[in-house]
């Protein structure tokens, strides 16, 4: 489903957020605290917006890993990182659930709006803290549904109703159709927070943004 909707993927994006997913993307990339020359994991990076957010952290002296499973949005990714001059992102092809990455490899772990795509959440956050040096940071930007009026019946508007129109126009409906089911069966943001928890995650703490329809968490290992 990812292969198919790589080439619409950054436009739908921007379209349903109303521009606004790049602000959220560098928001976490702030959560994780990053110094130049330190190191940074991006998960299920998609074309790489987050992961170039994290290399303007690190700098020229600093490595940013964007990891995905869909080839072609990492071909994507290693074009705009080309375009962009920035050269500390390597790109390449990682199963977040069994990562191919020494224990304690990075400074920081970030995953944006892939957490509810994980087949087990609970072995990809145990992937993340084992990939995590000791005192590094995680940070999960996800969709999460809003619990109070008005915010509720508008969710269910334009994630049911709206965001699959704009798939079907995109060329791709059953693609957007997933949108709202996935974020359905996702823990709400205290559940989240439960599960990294459990992972041995410390400091845990969220930010509600976009009128409680994005949340945006962090950890310490």
């Amino acid at each position: 489903m990812f292969d198919r909707i790589s080439g619409v993927y950054d436009r739908m994006n921007r379209v349903m957020t109303a521009g606004l997913d790049q602000t959220w993307r560098e928001r976490a990339a702030d959560r994780v605290r990053l110094e130049p020359g330190q190191s940074a994991l991006d998960l299920c990076s998609g074309t790489g917006d987050l992961a170039l957010a994290l290399a303007e952290r690190v700098g020229p002296e600093g490595r940013v890993v964007g990891a995905d499973f869909s080839r072609p949005m990492l071909e994507l990714a290693d074009v705009k990182a080309r375009n962009f001059g920035v050269a500390q992102v390597e790109f390449e092809w990682a199963d977040t659930l069994d990562l191919p990455y020494e224990d304690e490899s990075f400074d920081a772990v970030t995953i944006s709006f892939g957490a509810r795509n994980l087949a087990d959440l609970p072995k990809g956050l145990s992937e993340m803290y084992r990939v995590l040096k000791p005192g590094g940071s995680l940070a999960i930007l996800e969709i999460t549904q809003p619990s109070r009026q008005p915010l509720a019946s508008f969710f269910v508007l334009w994630f049911d109703r709206i965001v699959p129109l704009l798939g079907k126009f995109a060329g791709d409906s059953s693609a957007y159709e997933y949108l709202p089911q996935s974020v359905r069966s996702f823990p709400d943001a205290g559940a989240l927070a439960d599960h990294m928890d459990a992972a041995g995650f410390r400091h845990i703490r969220w930010t509600l943004m976009a009128g409680s329809i994005i949340a945006l968490h962090s950890g310490v290992r």
